[in-house]
């Protein structure tokens, strides 16, 4: 530890009364039923996690019931914490809002300004590592994660000098404004890579020409997959679900197995094999993607398959046009919209139209959006590996803050 730096507990750097610390109110001191609208706004979580105040919610008390919450009101300068759910996430209460109160789920605090900033306080519950380590490690809930009135005050906070804490906060803000520049251009760049390859997809395959249009279940037979789901295992063939479905590829990354008893009765209806194109017809409509070579699975629930006619179709060129905007247009046509999930049906897939090109012009319209794609995930590769970059330099910087080497 630096010296001139102390590890205090946050119960000791808050004002010494009962308002120091104050938990929102318990469920039955605040029901639906005291809701009103208009009048004292209630705050929640979604405030603190937007830093938006006043113009976001839509939830009031009348001003006769905020006399029995009077002591849960929150005015500027307080500093507000999540304790529940997405937990730890702070907010400074701007000078500007009017009167409220906070729900259930924040923990109000009012620093000692005598001893610690506002605003130091704020980035140090969401930056020092031993405030981190000490809510991950203390924070309960089986479903959902929560935090108690007791594990904040007691979480240890480096606290330096006021002076040093003001240029602390200042080269922080000065860093992460930055570095919020930078990350938005990443971002931006990621979302223009992804528009790139979508644009040419839907110049593809709006541009029909002479090709004529013919159902899908001319040129391809139609697979339903089972309407259960079995025991998933560590290891064995594998379970393919729609989550797997991405952009036109399967995804592996969290890979579901099943046992070869189990195997053999969910491919009774149909067994994939390689180019065999799998798609969702519930939930996530208009994902698709072909099944490679050595790939041993099942098929998931609200999953169908589709087994192309080799002599006619190409399944790169049936993949490519399935998950174009065209198509993806013509499937929200067709969408069944329910009360949970939404759907397509399967027995009308079979007639879904689609262009069809000679095989060798399918070959090389295909070519030509398999080298546009491998550029596009090159450089969709570097800004992720931007983004990360960007993150792990926040971590660091947060770590050199409140170690002292900053």
């Amino acid at each position: 530890m630096k010296r001139g730096w102390q590890i205090r507990p946050l119960e000791e750097l808050v004002v010494q009364d009962k308002a120091g610390i104050k938990i929102g109110p318990f469920g039955s001191q605040l029901k639906k039923c005291d809701l009103v609208s208009n009048g004292i706004h209630v705050l929640g979580i979604e405030n603190v996690l937007s830093g938006k105040f006043d113009e976001l919610g839509e939830r009031y008390i009348s001003q006769e019931k905020f006399q029995t919450l009077e002591s849960v009101e929150v005015v500027p300068g307080d500093l507000l914490l999540t304790m529940m759910g997405t937990i730890g996430k702070v907010a400074v209460v701007p000078p500007s809002i009017r009167r409220s109160i906070m729900d259930s789920h924040l923990l109000r605090m009012r620093p000692d300004q005598r001893v610690i900033r506002t605003d130091y306080l704020a980035w140090a519950i969401q930056g020092s590592t031993a405030v981190l380590d000490a809510i991950e490690a203390q924070a309960h809930g089986a479903i959902m994660k929560g935090l108690n009135s007791a594990i904040v005050r007691s979480l240890p906070v480096p606290v330096p000098p006021l002076a040093e804490q003001q240029q602390i906060v200042g080269k922080l803000e000065e860093a992460f404004d930055g570095l919020a520049i930078a990350t938005a251009n990443a971002e931006r760049n990621l979302r223009n890579a992804r528009a790139l390859f979508e644009s040419h997809l839907e110049s593809v395959f709006t541009r029909r020409g002479d090709s004529p249009v013919v159902p899908i279940g001319d040129v391809a037979e139609v697979f339903d997959g089972p309407h259960a789901t079995p025991k998933t295992v560590d290891a064995g063939p594998v379970f393919l679900g729609i989550s797997a479905l991405q952009d036109g590829k399967i995804n592996l990354g969290e890979t579901r197995h099943v046992t070869l008893q189990d195997f053999r009765q969910w491919t009774r209806r149909v067994k994939p094999q390689s180019d065999d194109v799998v798609f969702s017809y519930e939930t996530r409509l208009g994902q698709a993607a072909i099944i490679p070579e050595g790939l041993e699975c099942c098929l998931g629930r609200r999953m169908g398959l589709v087994r192309v006619n080799r002599k006619r179709v190409d399944p790169r060129f049936f993949v490519y046009q399935y998950i174009s905007p065209p198509f993806r247009k013509f499937v929200d046509s067709k969408t069944v919209r329910g009360a949970t999930v939404d759907r397509i049906a399967l027995k009308e897939f079979p007639s879904f139209p689609i262009s069809l090109p000679s095989l060798s012009e399918q070959e090389r319209m295909t070519n030509r959006l398999d080298k546009l794609r491998a550029e596009t995930q090159r450089l969709e590769s570097i800004c992720r590996q931007k983004l990360a970059a960007l993150g792990e330099l926040k971590k660091s910087l947060l770590h050199q803050a409140f170690s002292g080497q900053l």
